[in-house]
């Protein structure tokens, strides 16, 4: 450390401090200051004109830290929405867009996203305890997530190899809570899933190539016909899970916990 910074009176350092503050405020404000703030009244106004087009437009709309609990967004386009903080319980994104969107911190509990277009999307912090994300398409920030009862089969979450100039787009669920959550029938190759608890959660046929695991709680999940290949399970604890007709071939199990107690029945690349 500087001996200059480290000496530095302490009156200085509060004014400095209170001006990194305010940097900090004036920047998230100016984050969205290009999109528009509605109240929950002018958002239920836009929704009830629907266009002859069909699709009702609320792009770069600012609904951050609104009750907007139970609200019908079925094949809105939402694009770069902001949610942020939202109370969203029981709301419905059917067949929406929702592209570039932020959900950091929103409460989705039993909300509806069916089909919906979640590509690039931000859902740190979010609860989407009990939520359908059947048949959506997602690639986003799931950092600290709560997916509790959630249903995300037939999901299309493999990471995107087509903008890999961007550096490399897939789901990222770490610090996630996903139990019982079921996650069957999808594809999530190449997903970041580290240090999440995925216990009595379904991942039956599941495409997870390449995915990481490493720390995770698999405890009784059910991986039947799983494709696990290069798969990481570093770390992680397999106790009681169904790895019946589960496909591990190359997986690195380095520290797998509880494997003796899983059903292996059929699986390929057990060494």
């Amino acid at each position: 450390m500087n001996r200059f910074v480290r000496r530095a009176p302490h009156r200085a350092a509060t004014a400095v401090a209170a001006a990194a503050l305010v940097y900090l405020a004036s920047t998230a404000f100016a984050a969205w200051e290009d999109h528009e703030r509605l109240t929950r009244e002018a958002l239920l106004a836009q929704l009830s004109r629907v266009p002859k087009s069909g699709q009702i437009n609320l792009k770069a709309k600012n609904l951050s830290d609104l009750d907007l609990h139970g609200i019908n967004f079925q094949g809105a386009d939402l694009s770069s929405g902001v949610f942020n903080g939202a109370n969203l319980r029981g709301a419905n994104f059917d067949n929406a867009n929702l592209t570039v969107a932020f959900f950091e911190h929103a409460d989705l509990s039993g909300a509806s996203l069916r089909n919906a277009v979640l590509f690039s999307v931000q859902m740190a912090g979010g609860i989407l305890r009990g939520a359908n994300l059947s048949g959506a398409r997602f690639i986003g920030d799931l950092k600290n997530t709560d997916f509790t009862d959630a249903t995300m089969t037939h999901m299309k979450g493999a990471a995107d190899m087509k903008n890999q100039s961007m550096g490399l787009m897939r789901t990222s669920m770490v610090n996630a809570t996903a139990v019982n959550a079921d996650l069957s029938d999808s594809d999530f190759s190449r997903a970041e899933f580290t240090f999440s608890n995925f216990s009595h959660s379904k991942m039956i046929n599941t495409r997870l190539f390449r995915a990481d695991f490493s720390g995770s709680n698999l405890t009784g999940a059910d991986l039947t016909g799983a494709q696990l290949q290069d798969a990481q399970l570093v770390n992680v604890d397999l106790t009681n899970a169904d790895l019946s007709n589960a496909d591990l071939t190359g997986a690195n199990m380095q520290g797998v916990q509880g494997l003796e107690s899983a059903t292996k029945t059929g699986a390929r690349g057990l060494q």
